[in-house]
This record gives C-alpha cells, structure tokens and sequence, in this order.
C-alpha cells in the first residue's frame, strides 16, 4: 500500500523543525501564506533583511509538492528557451531564462550557507531520450540552450549507457548548472534558516479569512489573525479553501516509489555519477538515488484512486526495463503530490491586491524557481520596486476547463502505464 502522508522523504529527513500553530492577533511588516519553497524562501530572504513576517501554513513546512518532490534541482523551466521567448517576447523571455540558468546556484548556496543537511549532490541531470524522436527533441534543446550561454553537453547512446547504467535510451542531455536534494529536508532547512532569522512559522494553521482593510491585510485562522502591510500568497497546487483566491492551474499529480538501499554492487554500476533523471516520454519517468542509495523512480499519476495499482504494475515493468538487475527488488514506499500546471507551462505572478504578490504554476519545476520567486517577491514588496522580478506581475490569471485537463492526464497516464505494463515497457 502506498502512504501519501508519510513519503519516503518524511522517513529520512535529518532536518526537523517546529511550528506551533498561530494563538491571538499579532501585527507583521509582512505575512506569507503556504510553507513550501516559495513562502519559506520568501520568509527567509524578508527576515534577513530586517522584516518582522509571519509565515502561516495549512499542515507543516513542506507538507504540500514540496515535501513530494522528485528532488531535481533544475535549471530553467521544462519548456526550452525558444518557446518561453515566443511567449514572453524577448526581452522578458531573456531574463526569465538567465535568472533562471542561476536557480540551482541560489538552491545549492542556501543549502551551504545554513549549513541544509538534504543529502545535496551536484552533479548534474541527465534528461534522458527514450526514443528517436525523443533524441531529436534533446537535438532541438540542446541548440537552443548553448546559443543561449547554458554549458550543456548532448551525450551519445554509449555515453549515456555508461553515465546511467542503463541500454534503455538512445542519448542524453547532460546539464551540469543542475543537482539533487532531499526536498523535504531542504525545507525544512529553509523554515530553519527563517526561524533562526526571526521570522515567526505557524503550522496547522489554514488561512480562513484573507481580507485588505484600511491599509492592511488582515489573515485570520481558528487560532487569531495577523495584521500585516504585505502579503506574499505562496499555495500553488495546494491552495486550501477561500475559492475567490485560488491560483488558476490544472493540478497534476505525480507519483514516486521507492526501494530499500540497494546492495553495494548493484548500486555501484547504477548511476555512478550521482545525476538525477528524466526521460522524454510524453508521459514522462524519472529516476534517481538517493544518498542510501534507494532507487526512486517516478511518473505521471495519482496514488490516491481505484485504478492507482495500474501506476505500481507500471513501475515494476519499467524498472525492470531500465535496470534488469532490480526486477525483483521490492517497491517499499509510494506517494504522490500535486503539480500546478499552466497554459503555457510559465509561472505567474500575480497581485491579490495592494501591497500583495502570489506566484503559482512551476509545470514540475518548483525547487529552483520557487526558490527564486520567493526570494525576489519578498525584496520586491519591501523595497516597493518590482522591476527585479523574474516575470513582470499581472492583475490576474485565468484558466480554462481546468478539471476537464485535470481528468484528462490522469486518464491518460493510467491508460498509457497500462498498456506499457502489459507490454513490457
């Protein structure tokens, strides 16, 4: 059975961290909602500038698609960098595109600055062809990317037999700038580095009430209500209650399982690099191990539904696959998390209302860019000036026939993990 409140990632994070729920009305330079990467980021980076702020968070720090990440600290989004400009125009595409090509740099300096214990390793991601086609796409990003500055390297069949330990794919995109962390740890960090900052952490603590008045934004929970010059709205996929404030985005759900450590030699010609993974499936697969060495190994689809054991008959199928030596190496653990998805695959950021940023939609990439995002709202709301913002901010987002895509995807991951379990791939 598979526990989606106790991930593999709860069971071994060295990183623990307090948050007592909030008691009475208190006032704050700045409140934040969510306790993911973007509004412990956002928290931290305000804290440290001398701001007094107040985080409240529905669960724990991390409980939501932070603490359910595969753990791949990348560089730049998962569109590649032509189609962002074609979004954005190029002035802004171009800007979103370098802050981004930092992100991993900004997540691996927090990490040594407070000293993160989240197993950080990096040494790069490998996006992995798993077909002709999929190697032409590589091609296509891999122009791309070099013509705009990223050190990228497009490896060979043989290349990425060795860098992986597996046949299965036909080339690969190595892209160094990129890594792996235990993502429930590194925010935990975070909420640590925040704390120890002076910003005030309140778990357990769902915003009920969210209202701008006479000058101020006022939150209120069951336990009291802050008062507040700022607000940063940071719930992404994981947004709960208060409907009129929703970020609009498809939710997609992602699934991970998880083996026990792997025996020594069979470890060592799995991945001896330490790279993270993903392949070019339209139904993607990633894979990774962690710093015990489990093989975790991922794709499209929630845990939580009468069909879910399709989505494990997949995984075992496609583990064999990749590695024939783990065909019989027994799944422990299974959880899921929920991904916000745009249109067009670009975050927003967006004003809730005077004085006020939210930022939603990562499409899967959440650890860098989040990260970033929080970071830059909160040097933006307390110096008043937005023009160091990643995206320029918009009144608001709109998305259509979002649970119409919602039951789409997973109808047709489950279908697609079907029909490859019983095929063998």
């Amino acid at each position: 059975m598979s526990d989606n409140t106790r991930t593999l990632w709860h069971l071994t994070s060295a990183e623990q961290v307090t948050a007592p729920p909030l008691a009475g009305d208190v006032t704050a330079d700045l409140v934040v909602i969510g306790g993911g990467f973007t509004g412990l980021s956002a928290a931290l980076h305000a804290a440290e500038q001398g701001a007094d702020v107040r985080l409240v968070e529905a669960e724990a720090p991390g409980h939501g698609g932070s603490g359910r990440n595969v753990g791949l600290a990348n560089a730049g989004l998962w569109l590649p960098p032509d189609d962002i400009r074609a979004h954005l125009g190029d002035a802004v595409g171009n800007r979103l595109i370098a802050l981004l090509a930092g992100a991993p740099a900004l997540v691996f300096e927090l990490i040594a600055r407070h000293g993160i214990a989240c197993e950080p390793v990096r040494s790069g991601t490998l996006h992995c062809a798993h077909s002709p086609s999929g190697l032409a796409d590589l091609c296509r990003r891999h122009a791309q990317l070099t013509a705009s500055g990223a050190p990228v390297e497009l490896l060979s069949a043989e290349e990425t037999t060795r860098r992986t330990g597996s046949g299965a794919f036909h080339g690969a995109l190595f892209d160094p700038r990129a890594g792996t962390i235990q993502p429930l740890a590194y925010a935990c960090g975070l909420a640590r580095a925040a704390q120890a900052a002076g910003a005030r952490l309140h778990g357990q603590s769902p915003a009920l009430e969210i209202e701008h008045k006479d000058g101020a934004w006022q939150v209120r929970t069951s336990g009291g209500s802050i008062r507040a010059r700022k607000l940063i709205q940071a719930t992404n996929a994981y947004h709960r209650g208060l409907a009129d404030r929703r970020p609009a985005h498809v939710p997609v759900h992602y699934f991970q399982y998880a083996t026990d450590p792997l025996p020594e030699k069979t470890r060592a010609a799995i991945l001896p690099g330490g790279e993270g993974c993903w392949d070019t499936g339209l139904i993607m697969t990633s894979f990774r191990l962690d710093r015990a060495g489990r093989m975790i190994i991922g794709g499209m689809g929630a845990l939580d539904h009468p069909a879910s054991g399709i989505h494990r008959a997949w995984v075992r199928r496609k583990l064999a696959q990749l590695y024939p030596a783990l065909s019989r190496q027994p799944l422990v653990t299974g959880w899921h998390g929920r991904i916000a998805m745009t249109g067009d695959h670009i975050p927003k950021i967006t004003r809730p209302g005077p004085g006020a940023l939210a930022a939603h939609g990562y499409s899967g990439r959440g650890i860098g860019p989040g990260t970033l995002f929080g970071k830059a709202m909160a040097e933006a709301l307390l110096s008043g000036i937005e023009t160091n913002l990643p995206i320029p901010a918009i009144d608001r987002h709109a998305e259509r026939w979002t649970a119409l895509q919602q039951a789409y995807v997973e109808t047709g991951a489950t279908l697609m993990h079907l029909i490859r379990a019983r095929v063998g791939y």
